[in-house]
């Protein structure tokens, strides 16, 4: 027995040494060559694509690199920035995991003065200040495509960026990876068409330039004008078609908008009751016909379940924007300045938007019958008042008219929105070869009831530098249109993808406590600043005591002033022991937190092992008996 046993052990040990290597070797191979699936136990499904990204990242045409730059040595003292940054890479590489090798990812830290930090700044990332040092901070994607037989590191074709991932924008964070390789894998513009009534487009012959706006659409897209005199069938190519001001339509121009829509196209609708850059007459003198100035499209409006009236003005005292009318300024309640709180901030066209001005705006509401949604993207706050479009056009030269009588009708008004089908023709009685009844469910047609807000004068002043024109936004108008054809003008897919939850979770029980504690210290501040106003008063009513009294009054006031300081200590130490009292709190969760953490939940999991271990020895005794 003594001879074989150290043959015995050595083979043992062999055996042991190659379950090892073949462990190893097995792991790599698995982590190299097979897509093991993984299981997202977030609440909120964090790092599950949503099926619409899994369609754009599954029907790439050809490889695409994504370089994400992420400044690590400068952001080190930026824990928020670092903790988003991890956010951001593990919905990479889950993108490039499903993209059956067609992604590639490169992270780089762009360090100062490289020429990675070049790269950067050339595909036009936006850098933070405020980094350690003073560094800046590189925290943004590049995409390029590749030639199908490219390396890795090959010469690359079209570009794009995300130029700073905000983490207050984290809610869209896989809505704007998503739509960067949906316009990289695009390889022409997109088409959108144009239907106006406004001279949006300027004038050529006189000099007229086009709108800002509309020289924006054109460096993303390739926007074909339409006239709508001679309109009877929409390009189902068209991307997206902007009605803008739709007047005097003929029953054969909106029947092609209705069946373009019930078709699956993107419409939106610019309406407005005072349309102020429309240059036609009131009056056509060799008609007679007036006109006044407002757009309206009552036919298709009915059919969605769409109330407007277009002879009624939102006004809003409290986003008045002020206006010079000669030499004094008025505050227009007609003229308003929508800020965060009238922007949706749950979609992705109005997210980052910081203000968007319209002027003499209707408002949208839904019929009640209707089948359709009406999904706010601008409102006005709840001090709005309605008003009929005369009287705005009478206190045109004297705005503070139109306070007289105004009184706030508590209600939110929509100034824009999506609405959300299914919706039915506006044309039962026809019956064209191939015409459609209803349209599909999730149907979507964008509604805004202001025309104004294209117009330069509302958001950009364009001024020469050195003989080139330099425009300057003082508001988001311009972006907000951009958005609404971009986010439009993408696949269903890329419209599917809303905004999702934040990986960021507050500590609520944390906030309470501190909630709780801010509400003491309140109540201790105002105690102390209401003996301090006493004991002034008091000392107030001594400072007559003159004279013979000087004395007596100066022992009063000493001890006035000694009995305020002796109080003003004794708050103090409150106000001392009532932060005591909430970090003792705040200890005592973090410490049974870390117990569970550390001690309950090990032990937990031990005495299940121990127990399920018992319990087989247990049977195998029996088994055996």
């Amino acid at each position: 027995m003594s001879r074989r046993s150290p043959s015995r052990r050595g083979r043992l040990r062999l055996a042991l040494a190659a379950l090892i290597v073949l462990f190893v070797a097995l792991t790599l191979a698995l982590s190299r060559w097979v897509h093991v699936p993984r299981v997202d136990l977030t609440a909120d499904g964090l790092y599950t694509l949503s099926p619409g990204t899994v369609q754009i990242v599954g029907t790439l045409h050809r490889p695409l690199r994504l370089t994400l730059y992420f400044s690590e040595h400068a952001a080190r003292d930026l824990p928020q920035l670092r903790s988003y940054e991890q956010r951001v890479r593990e919905m990479l590489q889950e993108m490039v995991a499903r993209s059956s090798g067609k992604l590639r990812l490169q992270i780089v830290d762009p360090v100062p003065y490289s020429d990675d930090e070049a790269s950067a700044e050339g595909n036009g990332l936006t850098p933070l200040s405020g980094g350690s040092n003073g560094e800046r901070v590189f925290f943004g994607l590049v995409g390029t495509t590749l030639p199908a037989d490219a390396a890795p590191d090959g010469a690359g074709g079209k570009t794009l960026s995300v130029p700073f991932f905000d983490p207050a924008r984290e809610t869209f964070l896989e809505y704007d990876i998503a739509k960067l390789l949906y316009e990289l894998n695009e390889t022409s513009k997109p088409k959108i068409g144009l239907i106006s009534s406004l001279p949006i487009a300027g004038n050529p012959v006189i000099g007229e330039p086009a709108w800002t706006v509309l020289a924006q659409l054109r460096q993303l897209f390739s926007v074909q004008t339409i006239d709508p005199t001679t309109l009877k069938h929409v390009d189902g190519s068209l991307k997206v078609l902007l009605l803008v001001h739709p007047k005097h339509l003929s029953d054969d121009a909106q029947y092609a908008l209705d069946q373009y829509v019930l078709g699956g196209g993107h419409l939106v609708v610019f309406v407005d009751p005072d349309a102020e850059l429309d240059n036609a007459p009131f009056v056509d003198a060799s008609t007679g016909v007036t006109d006044d100035h407002n757009s309206d499209l009552p036919r298709l409006f009915k059919a969605w379940g769409v109330v407007y009236d277009d002879h009624k003005v939102v006004l809003d005292r409290s986003r008045a924007l002020k206006i010079e009318l000669g030499d004094t300024s008025f505050s227009h309640p007609a003229m308003l300045g929508l800020g965060a709180q009238e922007l949706n901030r749950n979609d992705a066209v109005t997210a980052s938007l910081q203000q968007v001005d319209v002027s003499s705006a209707g408002y949208f509401d839904l019929a009640q019958d209707a089948t359709t949604r009406l999904i706010p993207l601008l409102q006005t706050s709840a001090e709005a008042h309605v008003v009929p479009v005369q009287r705005v056009l009478e206190a045109s030269s004297d705005p503070s008219l139109l306070l007289r009588g105004y009184t706030p009708d508590n209600t939110r008004y929509v100034l824009a929105a999506r609405l959300r089908g299914p919706f039915a023709t506006a044309f039962p009685e026809r019956h064209a070869a191939g015409q459609l009844a209803a349209s599909v469910p999730d149907a979507e047609v964008i509604l805004v009831a202001d025309t104004d807000l294209l117009s330069d004068r509302l958001w950009v002043d364009t001024q020469s530098f050195l003989g080139q024109p330099m425009l300057n936004a003082f508001a988001s108008n311009g972006d907000f249109i951009a958005n609404l054809v971009d986010n439009l003008s993408g696949s269903s897919a890329l419209l599917s993808i809303r905004g999702r939850s934040t990986s960021q979770r507050p500590f609520t029980r944390v906030q309470a406590l501190q909630n709780a504690a801010d509400q003491k210290f309140l109540l201790k501040k105002q105690e102390l600043e209401r003996e301090l106003a006493e004991t002034r008063s008091r000392l107030d009513e001594l400072q007559p005591a003159r004279g013979s009294r000087e004395g007596q009054a100066s022992a009063e006031q000493k001890r006035e002033i000694e009995q305020f300081l002796q109080r003003k200590l004794a708050i103090s130490k409150e106000l001392r022991d009532v932060q005591h009292q909430l970090n003792a709190e705040i200890d005592a969760l973090g410490l049974r937190v870390k117990f569970i953490n550390i001690v309950v939940m090990p032990a937990l999991v031990t005495l299940l092992g121990l127990l399920y271990g018992w319990r087989r020895t247990r049977r195998n005794r029996r088994r055996r008996a």
